[in-house]
């Protein structure tokens, strides 16, 4: 995709999969990261052990680029974690692709992170002022230096210690020689779930890799919870005061595959009821209703089904765009746009269309694409957003961009319409929202929204610009 389109998207955080017991754990992990590939596109990596030492193998770029057969079988054992990364936190460079994996005093150590640590900065300038040296610049690998520095016995009590220092978002799995670990942050900002294949233990981001693998879920990974898994079984460790939860409710907006389960809802239905709740809050006398592919999908059959109006593919996606490409020197209009996607005119001509999209971030992308459905030949163009106007950024594990960068932050609606040439637009209300998701104890954090931030004392954090929102 071109830097203008990167720029003009939210772009998925991380994912991570790991298994326990398995004669096949690598094999197993790479069809895992492979479900969870739309979590991260930028490296890959997994981690194994034998009971002897820890092997891995990472590189750029997707899942099938980065493994091949041979790279599988240099990773031996039976139990490992994988990961795919977008990053949010470190540059995107090999050093900064996970699984991280350390030697140090006590043994061998790997561990996968989707989220972001909001006082990584400070930890890490207090370790490298005595001396610490860092091989990255993940937040990740501030974890590993907490894990390291602490004198407790076992590794549990040590990652404790290092998990009560840290602040801000994490899903984590971590490899020894002999255990296989998993933690989620006490607010839950991001899924987590445990599966059972045969008598193997499976954690992923999403529990669509469980249908890949045939594994069956069993719950989530509650949240403030520390799983350890080794030849005794599972033990479950809750060693946090108690926090309010703060699920992401973006991931069921753009970020998790239609087929996951997260949160204990199925995202697909949740996105449906965006669109059919949109439909009621701004309906629009039209012909034909219209996704952008393809996370405007299952919002644009909601609003189909709850208005009356038909669905229609009038959008065709390109699957296969390369992460370069070669630019005609005649200028074509539009050109990055009509790589990634294609006005059906037998579909749009002489209608008035309804195009429903999941968010907007900079607008120029939606402005490219209503300029290509009216040069199809539609008569009307309503942009419908199956999510309220974006005016924050995250910090919780989302590349999102500055606040200065979203337009939502900076025009009305009335101005964004305008701006992305629309006949009329419209977005789905917080309200809205809520009433599509439903309760859940706790809550979500829909900071990006309404610009409440759930981690206190940002002034702390390393973050000086968090306290603009408080």
């Amino acid at each position: 995709m071109n830097t203008e389109l990167k720029k003009d998207r939210f772009h998925d955080e991380c994912g991570v999969f790991g298994i326990y017991g398995h004669p096949e754990a690598a094999n197993m992990t790479y069809l895992g990261l492979y479900a969870l590939q739309h979590r991260g596109q930028e490296s890959a990596g997994i981690a194994s052990t034998d009971g002897n030492k820890i092997h891995s193998h990472r590189g750029m770029g997707i899942v099938a680029d980065v493994f091949g057969e041979e790279d599988i079988k240099r990773l031996p054992g039976s139990s490992a974690i994988g990961h795919v990364r977008y990053s949010t936190t470190g540059e995107s460079h090999i050093r900064n692709a996970q699984p991280f994996v350390v030697e140090y005093s006590r043994g061998g150590i790997a561990v996968a992170h989707n989220g972001n640590l909001v006082n990584s900065i400070l930890l890490r300038a207090e370790f490298e002022a005595h001396g610490s040296i860092f091989q990255s610049s993940m937040d990740t690998e501030t974890i590993v230096h907490l894990i390291a520095s602490c004198r407790e016995s076992s590794f549990v009590d040590r990652l404790v210690y290092a998990l009560n220092r840290v602040r801000g978002s994490y899903c984590l799995l971590f490899l020894t020689e002999h255990a296989m670990i998993a933690a989620r942050d006490p607010r839950g900002f991001r899924p987590l779930a445990l599966g059972r294949l045969k008598d193997s233990y499976v954690v992923a981001s999403e529990t669509c890799a469980f249908d890949l693998i045939e594994a069956t879920y069993e719950r989530e990974i509650e949240p403030g919870e520390i799983l350890v898994i080794n030849k005794d079984g599972a033990e479950s460790f809750k060693p946090f005061p108690p926090a309010r939860m703060k699920a992401c409710i973006f991931e069921f907006i753009y970020f998790a595959r239609p087929d996951s389960t997260i949160f204990g809802r199925n995202v697909y239905e949740v996105r449906k009821r965006f669109g059919r709740i949109l439909a009621r809050e701004h309906h629009v006398d039209a012909d034909v209703v219209i996704p952008i592919p393809d996370s405007g999908m299952a919002a644009a059959i909601g609003y189909s089904q709850e208005s009356g109006i038909p669905f229609e593919m009038g959008l065709v996606r390109s699957h296969y765009m390369g992460r370069t490409f070669i630019e005609p020197k005649d200028a074509i209009r539009h050109f990055g746009v009509k790589l990634k996607l294609n006005a059906v005119r037998e579909v749009v001509e002489g209608r008035k269309v309804v195009v429903v999209d999941d968010s907007i971030v900079r607008g120029t992308t939606s402005r490219k694409i209503i300029k290509m459905i009216r040069a199809a030949g539609a008569k009307e163009v309503h942009l419908r957003i199956s999510s309220p106007p974006t005016i924050c950024p995250c910090y919780y594990g989302i590349d999102t961009p500055r606040r200065e960068d979203l337009i939502a932050a900076l025009k009305s609606v009335e101005e964004i319409n305008r701006f992305v040439t629309s006949d009329t637009l419209g977005y789905l209300s917080v309200e809205g929202m809520y009433r599509a998701v439903g309760d859940v104890e706790g809550g979500f954090c829909d900071a990006c929204f309404t610009g409440d931030y759930p981690v206190d004392a940002f002034k702390d954090t390393g973050y000086p610009q968090l306290a603009l929102f408080k």
